[in-house]
């Protein structure tokens, strides 16, 4: 299976909101420098995990991102599936439409003894990405040696 960057800088990201900010929200502009990743690019993929009930977003000074759940509550297959169109490793493995046909559909489709194996395989990974949380990953973060930064913000001027 070939994620896509949205995916794997989403996990990151959302890594880094867990493991960095307390609960306190986190703003764009650090995890950026954190994780090496575009602010416009993690804008676009944010607004897919708002839309999932992932994140939470507060405007202002004192604002940012925040999870919207406890990180023991949000799966990687959660965050994988909005980010990704279609997280299949072949897309013949997905479920066919009954009325609509797939652009590039095979004319084996329904039988073919390969298709069985991909639906295994992501069934697999499927079940693999739902044990994970962000909690495993803040530990292994923890296990491995990975620094947190701790950022504390300045009260805004008056």
């Amino acid at each position: 299976m070939r994620l896509s960057t949205k995916s794997r800088y989403g996990l990151r990201a959302l890594f880094d909101i867990a493991y960095n900010n307390d609960n306190q929200p986190a703003q764009v502009h650090e995890i950026s420098r954190r994780q090496e990743i575009s602010p416009r690019y993690l804008e676009q993929i944010f607004q897919n995990l708002k839309k999932c009930g992932i994140l939470k977003s507060k405007r202002g000074p004192q604002g940012g991102y925040t999870l919207a759940r406890r990180p023991d509550q949000i799966t990687v297959l959660e965050i994988i599936k909005a980010t990704e169109q279609d997280a299949l490793m072949v897309e013949c493995a997905g479920e066919a439409k009954k009325k609509k046909r797939r652009k590039n559909e095979c004319p084996f489709e329904g039988n073919c003894v390969t298709q069985t194996v991909w639906k295994e395989a992501n069934d697999l990974l499927d079940g693999l990405f739902s044990t994970l949380t962000l909690e495993t990953l803040c530990q292994r973060g923890i296990a491995m040696g990975v620094e947190k930064e701790r950022f504390v913000r300045q009260a805004p001027y008056r």
